[in-house]
């Protein structure tokens, strides 16, 4: 099993080791480079056989078939690069934070196709192509966590209360993990810095926004990096699935985010799914779930951070003339009124989900949630039949949407998109056909927590 061996210790060993380590450096400014040629001044020579571990604090995890290539270019002073036919994993330990990661990709004699996803699929590089002979730098910047909560000091004050299955998630571990798939991955170099001027963007929410940890399930939030330009905003998806707004602070996972959110950085908060349940976590929509929605718009506005509240999207139930039917009741409507009241952005993705799911259709609507025969995936041996949950393909049809709407906003996180972002209209999906994802092999063949309940 993929991660085996990281997986086998506890959050709490992890930590632990994180602590006792000399490796780990606040200032930390990091450069690798892959190939088995001498590596230039400065840089740490990784091969093939550049194992993980803890006391090494870098290398492959879990990986085989990997190859050293040498060739030569005039556009970089690196040798050459690593490569494989299967995705391979590179983990590094570094303390949590935001980090520009810039990664030299190609091949001096030849050509390269490389996406890099982080942490738990978190897409950064989408089929990132260079042509024969061509090197390429890419930069991004991530966010990496563990579940301590420190203060001003940098003392240990708590810690966020996890749940048995993300003991195993490729983050909470202060490890950088970054998958590196496609067809002809060719990684030559990766340089890593971490950034503390980097506008964070937390995001708050349930199994919909999570950066959801195996195939074939997705979500929203963890497209979303995939949208800015890096050094200048750095995504932090704290989501998780099966949260409400309730148990997202008594697990103390709102306090965690805050204690590292600054001045200037956005909260986006999307709930309802799981707050509408009955339970010891259920919120009523305009009071109980209007008020904590409140509560933490002016909690965040204290803290000179900037609330924004997404309206959550529906689940695909269609009606007998093919019009979506609303199984989330009241309670997108108690966002849209306690934005109005609070005065603060509103994201109105439920709409745009109705507009979305009508245009794809009963039929055309099932390529972008988790509907697959039995067997389409390593260990599954029953359909899976979700009506609630994306694959990649719905969850960035949905991340879409987010950024149309945000582009449409007048915050100014609007002017930190990529340049290049087309505008979107929900009334005219991208097609499946033209969609293109290399899969993890990270799979699962079990359902979200959330969708263990009764589904509508």
């Amino acid at each position: 099993m993929l991660f085996k061996q990281i997986i086998k210790i506890s959050v709490v060993t992890l930590l632990a080791l994180y602590v006792t380590k000399t490796y780990s450096q606040k200032n930390t400014d990091l450069k690798f480079d892959f190939g088995n040629n001498t590596a230039p001044s400065g840089f740490i020579k990784i091969t093939p056989q550049t194992k993980f571990t803890y006391n090494l604090g870098y290398g492959f995890v879990n990986t085989t078939d990997l190859v050293s290539i040498s060739d030569s270019s005039k556009n970089t002073f690196s040798r050459g690069y690593i490569t494989s036919n299967k995705p391979f994993f590179f983990a590094v330990k570094l303390p949590d934070g935001n980090y520009d990661v810039t990664i030299t990709l190609g091949d001096g004699t030849g050509r390269s196709a490389t996406t890099v996803r982080a942490e738990c699929r978190r897409l950064f590089l989408q089929n990132v192509k260079t042509k024969q002979g061509e090197i390429l730098k890419q930069s991004f910047t991530v966010h990496v966590k563990d579940s301590l909560i420190r203060n001003a000091e940098d003392k240990i004050i708590s810690s966020v209360k996890l749940k048995p299955r993300e003991r195993s998630y490729l983050h909470w571990d202060n490890l950088l993990t970054l998958e590196f798939n496609d067809s002809l991955p060719k990684v030559r170099m990766i340089e890593i810095k971490r950034n503390e001027k980097a506008i964070t963007v937390f995001l708050a929410g349930n199994s919909t926004v999570v950066d959801q940890d195996r195939e074939p399930w997705a979500a929203w939030g963890q497209f979303f990096p995939s949208f800015f330009e890096s050094q200048k905003i750095c995504i932090a998806n704290y989501a998780e699935s099966g949260e409400t707004l309730k148990a997202f602070e008594k697990e103390n996972r709102l306090a965690k985010l805050m204690s590292l959110a600054k001045k200037g950085d956005y909260l986006f908060i999307e709930f309802t799914h799981n707050d509408q349940k009955p339970g010891g976590n259920h919120l009523d929509p305009f009071t109980t779930y209007k008020d904590t929605l409140k509560s933490w718009i002016r909690q965040a506005k204290k803290r000179n951070i900037i609330p924004v509240l997404v309206t959550s999207m529906h689940r695909r139930v269609f009606d007998s003339s093919g019009h979506v039917v609303n199984t989330l009741l009241d309670y997108p409507e108690a966002m849209r009124q306690a934005a109005r009241e609070e005065k603060v952005v509103l994201i109105d993705l439920n709409a745009m989900s109705k507009v979305l799911y009508e245009s794809w259709g009963v039929e055309n609507s099932v390529k972008a949630f988790v509907h697959y025969p039995a067997h389409t995936f390593p260990g599954q041996d029953l359909e899976l039949k979700d009506n609630t949950h994306f694959n990649p393909y719905g969850a960035y049809e949905l991340a879409r949407c987010v950024i149309s709407e945000l582009h449409r906003s007048n915050l100014p996180l609007k002017n930190y998109l990529k340049k290049d972002i087309s505008d979107f209209d929900p009334s005219k999906p991208d097609a499946f056909s033209n969609w293109y994802w290399p899969l993890s092999p990270l799979t699962e063949s079990v359902k979200p927590t959330e969708i263990k309940l009764n589904e509508l």
